[in-house]
């Protein structure tokens, strides 16, 4: 008899840069959320672009989450370690005829079909009619007219018609990558992942995902999007725009702020220590749902 596995949570960051408070905030609340449902916590790198990685911020990255006092089940996973694997499913994928070469280069895109919000929708230009030369073609899913909804932990429910608000969406880049949406699809799959908790960026990718899940036959993690950190001009923290890595001279405090960034009820005075933290943290945890 299988044993059924009641929680596997995991935070995956890019190495990319140094971990910042936004960083920490999505690590705080998927790892407390874990401790919360007795559950495992996975590590797992999103390095599959392999141009953007850098050795000092993984290195970088495992220091600070050892400081903070995070412990994840197993090693760590690599992306670098399943390309083989996400090549087989996107073989299975065009095979099937659930996905297709596309030419369309993101201005022709922009210029075809422009959402009311600005955003740019892919207008199937390739879909029934794919370029012969597939040098240096993404690979996009085909995607059909249909309402995607889920309930989030945070922002409640949601609904997205992917092909009306995205279009057929790029599941392999030009540059021969793997697209994010692919690579977390599998990961979290092969990993047993029953729930995610992340950052607000990601709510928008999240029916993508859940539609891709669907077309490949694979279960559905619960979600839970929390809160973005932003700066003074209304941006996210993001690696790319420089944010500030965190100072670890006070490990304790920086816990405390981000805790307080979620939201959640206030901790004993007399927590002083990582372990006394976490240990509260498990204890307190709740999703703030708007």
């Amino acid at each position: 008899m299988t044993e059924k596995i009641l929680y596997r949570g995991r935070f995956a960051p890019s190495p990319t840069g140094d971990l910042h408070f936004g960083s920490l905030v999505s690590a705080v609340a998927s790892y407390a959320d874990a401790l919360q449902h007795k559950g495992d916590w996975l590590l797992r790198f999103d390095n599959a672009d392999q141009t953007r990685t850098r050795k000092d911020a993984i290195d970088s990255i495992l220091r600070t989450l050892e400081v903070l006092g995070f412990e994840w089940s197993g090693k760590p996973a690599w992306q670098t370690d399943r390309i083989e694997l996400y090549q087989d499913v996107l073989d299975k994928l065009l095979l099937k005829g659930l996905a297709f070469y596309c030419g369309c280069s993101r201005k022709e895109i922009e210029l075809a079909k422009p959402h009311t919000t600005g955003r740019a929708i892919y207008p199937g230009t390739c879909r029934n009619s794919p370029p012969l030369d597939k040098q240096r073609r993404s690979i996009r899913l085909r995607v059909e007219n249909e309402e995607t909804r889920f309930f989030d932990r945070f922002a409640g429910p949601i609904r997205q018609n992917v092909a009306e608000e995205i279009g057929d969406f790029v599941i392999q880049r030009t540059d021969g990558f793997i697209a994010y949406q692919l690579a977390v699809v599998v990961d979290d799959r092969l990993e047993n992942i029953t729930h995610v908790v992340r950052g607000a960026d990601l709510l928008d990718s999240t029916p993508r995902q859940l539609y891709l899940q669907k077309q490949l036959g694979f279960p559905s993690p619960i979600y839970g999007h929390v809160p973005l950190v932003v700066d003074s001009f209304g941006e996210k923290l993001s690696k790319n725009k420089g944010a500030p890595a965190l100072n670890l001279k006070n490990p304790i405090g920086i816990l405390f702020d981000a805790w307080k960034f979620l939201g959640q009820t206030p901790l004993n005075h007399q927590v002083t220590n990582i372990y006394d933290f976490w240990s509260a943290a498990g204890a307190l945890w709740t999703p703030q749902t708007n």
